[in-house]
């Protein structure tokens, strides 16, 4: 195999393997489309189209940035409709309209972060974070964690929060790895790490690592690098091998991917 530089993200990490108990939600061949084809138009195309979801968690991150952009916001009784123009909400659909106009409502009620000792606030179009660079056992790869928020505790503990909308649990291992991104950019400083459903209003109990439970998920994400390298070179190597090497699984995973216009395998009706 070719030396290659090797990357490794959470995202990553949940495309190769689902959360526990979800398992029958997950498709591999979903990873293949993203990571592999990606460059392809047809896919490219779709990978560049947000779905709802997705829309509906950018809005709403872009609407936090904005109320601690100008703090102002939070106090005047016509900050959500100011926010609301800013994110020319009007231009998207019914539902991601009246999703992300209830969650801008809800914040403006209960802003969480206000009087925090914000350190970092993203709108969440940055595009990728910068890399950091882990060197494990005898290979080298680039780590992306990006990273929602990150504000310091009275005691001086920094807090990595995440923004999360819709129905999904929260998934520990995203934690870990806030937890383990926490270690490069910020060595030596204690950390912890939370979720926060900005529809819901429901938020995590901060999530704190030993140095073990650290080790251990650099191992992990040192081991998906290395295993989703050589699926790709594998691929490179012979195209027709791509249904082996990413494996399919179709039925109720059908139902949030965005690759069923182009995938032989996808089923468009799934009985609830």
């Amino acid at each position: 195999m070719p030396t290659i530089l090797l990357f490794a993200s959470y995202k990553l990490l949940s495309l190769f393997s689902p959360p526990v108990g979800l398992e029958h939600l997950h498709c591999d061949m979903k990873r293949g489309f993203t990571k592999a084809r990606n460059k392809e138009p047809q896919v490219k195309a779709l990978l560049e189209q947000d779905n709802i979801h997705q829309q509906i968690g950018l809005l709403a991150q872009q609407g936090v940035y904005e109320f601690h952009r100008d703090i102002s916001m939070l106090s005047c009784q016509d900050g959500v409709g100011r926010i609301v123009d800013i994110l020319k909400l009007s231009q998207k659909s019914t539902e991601v309209q009246e999703r992300v106009q209830q969650i801008l409502e809800n914040y403006w009620g209960n802003p969480i972060l206000d009087g925090k000792n914000i350190l970092k606030l993203l709108r969440g179009d940055e595009g990728y974070p910068e890399a950091i660079l882990i060197r494990y056992g005898n290979y080298t790869f680039n780590f992306y964690a990006a990273i929602d928020c990150i504000f310091r505790e009275v005691d001086g503990t920094l807090h990595i929060l995440d923004f999360k909308t819709g129905k999904s649990d929260f998934d520990r291992r995203q934690g870990y790895i806030y937890l383990l991104a926490a270690k490069y950019l910020y060595p030596n400083q204690k950390a912890v790490a939370s979720f926060y459903n900005l529809e819901t209003g429901k938020w995590s109990q901060p999530l704190s690592a030993t140095a073990a439970a650290i080790q251990t998920f650099e191992s992990l994400l040192a081991q998906t690098a290395k295993r989703h390298q050589r699926d790709l070179f594998r691929y490179r190597q012979n195209l027709a091998e791509f249904k082996e090497i990413f494996p399919p699984n179709p039925g109720i995973s059908c139902r949030n991917c965005p690759f069923p216009s182009i995938c032989q395998f996808s089923v468009q009706e799934v009985a609830a």
